[in-house]
């Protein structure tokens, strides 16, 4: 049986009321914001889609959704980001999703020494796995099985 590895990558990424941290593995490309194409009826952490290689990806504010800041704006201009992730579900009609970032994510090497886990979510409705302090810093891992159900059920073509 082969060992863990001793250090993981990561990446941090601002959004509009905390950071979040994603494994490395999970995004696939940082792109450059522009205005997402609408959906009717979605809830304001909706942000609508955006085209990425042939796919129509919806957009999230991780903020808005889990109601960590829910009436925050987010950065303006040339900072905003888009991250492509891989959506964990392996559904055909949702393989990615996409976080808005305000300004570049950063990658990170990860150890027990510099990841501390605070707190575990013990809710079912929110879409947070964990709290966590990196070094001196705080951010939020989401819960990616969480936030791609939500998904699913706000747009029933990926259902």
């Amino acid at each position: 049986m082969s060992e863990l590895p001793s250090t993981l990558r990561g990446v941090l990424i601002q959004a509009a009321g905390t950071q979040l941290l994603l494994p490395n593995a999970a995004v696939a490309e940082v792109l450059s914001y522009s205005d997402p194409e609408p959906i009717a009826h979605a809830p304001l952490w909706l942000l609508g889609r955006v085209r990425w290689r042939g796919w129509q990806v919806p957009l999230v504010d991780f903020s808005r959704l889990d109601g960590i800041d829910a009436g925050s704006q987010p950065a303006a201009g040339g900072r905003r980001r888009v991250l492509v992730v891989k959506a964990p579900g392996g559904h055909a009609r949702l393989p990615y999703f996409a976080f808005l970032a305000d300004g570049f994510p950063r990658l990170m090497s990860l150890s027990e020494a510099t990841l501390e886990t605070l707190a575990e979510s013990s809710d079912p409705g929110r879409c947070i796995f964990a709290r966590v302090a990196i070094n001196d810093e705080s951010a939020v891992v989401p819960d990616m099985d969480a936030v791609e159900s939500r998904l699913r059920s706000e747009l029933p073509e990926a259902a």
